[in-house]
């Protein structure tokens, strides 16, 4: 308190005010692969903004198009406006001498949101990336499907590292328990960015972090990136059926399709979780991480207020009005926002034994928006004529 010892009007400014809630970003990706120019350095984290300065740094000498060029190209193509470039050479995402290096030197950016390796599809490399995304809690993995597969119910056994030779007998990534990534089939065809008149066959991720980023900007974070146009992709390298797909999807694997009057569409939004887990749907995953990343940098001034009830008071003030605006963006699920989600910080979520030792407790429910992914019309005869119920 000041000390008021001369007789006098005293004017002091005190913060009443909310302290407004701002959504992280959620569109930025990082891509790790091996650049076309061979003479690039490796291990050298580059942000790009736009296909021509990714040229210019990875691919100023020319070379041939790489998995990793094909998939920034796909980025901006398809939506994507900034993104970060690894190039690992010839080397593994992770590990190596040295110290920290590949996907360990994505821990330094906090903007990244997705997390792709282009043409990566062995399980080592499927582990580095769900390691990563496991570890940072606040971005996921776009892993790409093996080439070429020997029937689809291949791609529902989990890879394994080669041994003493041996060619693993499955494909998909193992498992994320709280579904921090998303796997994808088939691979897609191209015109060459380096050649147009050239057809490639290129993996998915660049193209599909392009469209969760356009899907972000156009919707919100909080609808699927599904049923959305590949743009760029003139075929698919393998023509998933609905028989096919009725495999894949309980398995977590979402396949890009062909339809005839359409062209190439992304047509699953599931994660590598369960089938069974409140993770599976990829929306709700990335709808998390923005909610939690975003409460957790907007209330760091939180730390080493007095805990009690003025405190308490702020906390829900300010989380309940960033909650209402996502609820009235659509991405909460309530025909009110009471309904919505609830935000609870009091002498019940703060006894005194949470106060001594130094901690303040908010509990926070959200009832995310799902995806419908089966649409089913019930037709019916009646006495009239036909019932329809959807």
């Amino acid at each position: 308190m000041p000390n008021y010892l001369t007789p006098n009007i005293y004017i002091e400014e005190i913060s009443t005010g909310p302290r407004p809630i701002e959504a992280v970003g959620t569109s930025t990706a990082a891509f790790l692969g091996k650049a076309p120019d061979a003479a690039t350095p490796a291990g050298k984290l580059v942000s790009i903004n736009n296909w021509s300065q990714f040229l210019r740094g990875f691919a100023a000498a020319g070379g041939p198009l790489t998995p990793l060029a094909a998939a920034v190209f796909g980025f901006f193509q398809n939506g994507g406006r900034r993104c970060w470039v690894l190039n690992v050479g010839d080397g593994p995402l992770a590990g190596g001498k040295g110290g920290r290096n590949g996907i360990d030197l994505l821990e330094e950016v906090d903007e990244v949101a997705i997390v792709a390796a282009p043409g990566f599809t062995d399980a080592a490399s499927y582990t580095s990336l769900l390691d990563h995304c496991e570890k940072m809690q606040d971005r996921v993995a776009i892993m790409d499907a093996p080439k070429s597969v020997e029937g689809v119910e291949t791609l529902t056994k989990v890879a394994t590292p080669a041994a003493d030779g041996k060619k693993s007998a499955g494909m998909r990534p193992r498992e994320s328990k709280s579904g921090f990534g998303a796997f994808y089939f088939p691979w897609i065809k191209i015109q060459n960015p380096f050649s147009s008149k050239d057809l490639v066959e290129v993996p998915p991720s660049g193209h599909l972090a392009g469209i969760y980023a356009r899907t972000d900007a156009s919707r919100g974070v909080h609808k699927a990136p599904a049923n959305e146009p590949i743009r760029g992709a003139l075929d698919v390298t393998y023509y998933v059926t609905n028989a096919e797909q009725e495999v894949l999807n309980p398995a977590g694997i979402n396949a890009i399709r062909f339809f005839q009057n359409e062209g190439v569409l992304v047509w699953g939004a599931r994660t590598v979780a369960a089938s069974a887990s409140e993770w599976r749907y990829l929306n709700v995953r990335r709808l998390f991480c923005m909610i939690e990343k975003s409460i957790a940098r907007s209330t760091r001034w939180v730390v080493f207020e007095s805990n009690d009830e003025p405190l308490w008071k702020a906390i829900i003030r300010d989380v309940t009005a960033f909650l209402t605006t996502l609820w009235r963006d659509g991405a909460l699920m309530g025909a009110t926002a009471q309904e919505a989600f609830f935000v609870q910080c009091d002498h019940e979520s703060n006894p005194p034994e949470e106060i001594d030792a130094g901690r303040v407790i908010t509990v926070i429910g959200i009832a995310p928006v799902k995806p419908a992914e089966f649409i089913v019309f019930r037709i019916g005869q009646s006495a009239a004529g036909a019932k329809v119920e959807a």
